[in-house]
């Protein structure tokens, strides 16, 4: 049998490597082999990141708990473990919810034995063990002076794993660089890991930085990584929407203006990019620049130095461009529409942020982020997935990626605990998320019928077939629009983004859609 001690040097080795593949095996292994013989139902190893715990490795726990981040406010019994430096041991009527409550088996069960170890770098709390059982006393008989010595080994492990994760970025960046620890190993899909091993990489330097991918996958946060693992994570980070820029004004906005410059100009203004200096600028949509910017965009990105409109002098900036965009660049290159020495400038370092479907590993620790949102949000005690719902959700194509996952998560939260019985004490209410409260239509072959779900349940009924079915060119106009705003505001979750995806003024698609029924 393979011993803790075993375990232990397993984990060293893994890091004392040259990258984090295999560290979250390392860790679970680990887990399941310091709680075997405990006669837990549970149990879960939580990282200590500002203030809050971040599960590394859990058994008897659904997987999307890795996903979620334990705020110590929130969790007053994860609280109670940090302040105590023994085992802490919690009674079987202990008033404190417990953060797993909902989650051990397939049933709405309560926790009724549990207890917590904090892991600590002298007073400093970098993690905590915690072990529950849904039987009374399970937990009674271990040696507390065991789980202490397992608890004070874990803890240099964490340590360990700590600084080497720091020296890495030390030695990969320089020595002025902001120490954080690595962000590969966060992630389960192989894509994720090269994506954000890509991003520890390209934030050492001052290379320009093109994120893209489809709408919804998270290329903002994506952005600001970029930014905080720089070494100009303590400067300012300026995120400027390129598409919501008027567009006479985007020359004004990125570059400034001084008093007088043009009409309403009736005081001066800096401007994005001196605002960002020493810092991070991030375009948003910056396939939407007007041609015309573009030049002056390319001489600032060359140079390093801006006008704002009615100065005669040009001043330096130390600013470093990440653009984001959804568009094929390339393509608007071979088009006319955007200018190749710009993209070849701004796309000095690309990072492809892939869509939902390409790393269903994520998926868990996704819904586990959003459902512990949505539960604090909410300010019930745990929401949970009934096994339909997980099934569900697994089993959907995503075309709108994380953003879609994130909406139809809020929404089902939110129906879920209006229909749910009250309780006594809030913190305490688990409530559990059925596949209706998803609204998913398998009909839309992987879209989701936000409209009809939010607004008053129109549909496009389709012909079966053997039926004919007459429609005139005005009731085959309306069908094609409802269908197409349905899809783009599924995919972007809002009007204002599918507004801007279907081409249309945002206050003329809203009479729109109230003239197809779309809206109340």
């Amino acid at each position: 049998m393979v011993t803790f001690m075993q375990r232990l040097r397993e984990l060293l080795v893994r890091l004392g490597g040259n990258d984090d593949d295999g560290l979250v095996e390392a860790w679970q292994d680990l887990l399941e082999t310091l709680v075997a013989g405990t006669g837990a139902d549970a149990s879960a190893l939580l990282v200590h990141q500002g203030n809050g715990l971040v599960p590394v490795a859990v058994i008897g726990l659904p997987e999307s708990v890795r996903g979620k981040t334990f705020l110590l406010e929130e969790h007053p019994r994860l609280a109670a473990i940090a302040e105590t430096p023994q085992v802490c041991r919690f009674p079987a009527d202990s008033p404190l919810p417990d953060p797993y409550d909902g989650l051990l088996d397939e049933e709405l069960s309560q926790v009724h034995d549990c207890l917590g170890v904090a892991l600590r770098d002298g007073k400093r709390l970098i993690g905590m063990v915690t072990l529950d059982a849904l039987t009374p006393g399970q937990l009674a008989s271990l040696d507390d002076e065991g789980l202490i010595a397992a608890a004070d080994l874990l803890g240099t492990c964490l340590c360990l794993a700590e600084r080497l994760g720091s020296a890495r970025m030390q030695l990969a960046v320089t020595q002025e660089t902001p120490l954080k620890p690595s962000i590969v190993s966060r992630w389960n899909s192989p894509a994720m890991r090269q994506l954000m091993a890509s991003i520890e990489l390209v934030a050492a330097s001052d290379m320009s930085v093109l994120v893209h991918g489809e709408t919804g996958v998270g290329k903002e946060r994506i952005s600001r990584a970029v930014h905080e693992y720089s070494r100009r994570a303590d400067g300012p980070l300026v995120m400027v929407n390129c598409a919501a820029l008027p567009a006479s004004l985007i020359e004004s906005a990125l570059f400034g203006h001084q008093r007088g410059a043009f009409s309403g100009a009736t005081r001066d203004h800096r401007g994005h990019f001196a605002m960002a200096d020493g810092g991070t600028l991030v375009l948003d949509e910056v396939g939407e620049l007007p041609l015309a910017l573009q030049p002056k965009l390319l001489r600032a990105l060359q140079e390093g130095e801006i006008q704002a409109l009615g100065s005669e002098r040009s001043r330096s900036v130390d600013v470093r461009v990440v653009a984001v965009t959804n568009r094929d660049l390339a393509a608007e290159v071979a088009a006319g529409r955007f200018r190749e020495d710009l993209y070849h400038r701004l796309s000095a370092f690309p990072l492809r942020v892939p869509p939902l479907r390409e790393r269903p590993e994520d998926l868990p620790l996704l819904i586990g982020h959003f459902l512990e949102e949505n539960r604090i949000r909410l300010g019930v005690g745990n929401l949970r997935l009934a096994t339909e719902t997980r099934q569900a959700l697994s089993t959907w194509a995503w075309p709108g990626n994380v953003r879609e996952l994130e909406h139809v998560l809020a929404r089902a939260s939110l129906l879920a605990v209006a229909e749910a019985p009250p309780a006594a004490d809030p913190r305490r209410r688990v409530v559990r998320i059925n596949p209706h409260h998803l609204g998913l239509d398998p009909s839309m072959g992987g879209r989701q019928n936000v409209a009809e779900s939010l607004e008053e349940g129109h549909s496009i009924k389709k012909p079966e077939p053997g039926n004919a079915v007459a429609m005139n060119l005005r009731e085959a106009t309306d069908a094609f629009q409802r269908e197409h705003i349905q899809h783009a505001l599924a995919e972007q979750g809002n009007w204002a983004g599918a507004a801007r995806e279907l081409g249309v003024d945002a206050g003329n698609l809203h009479r729109l859609a109230r003239r197809l029924g779309l809206k109340a």
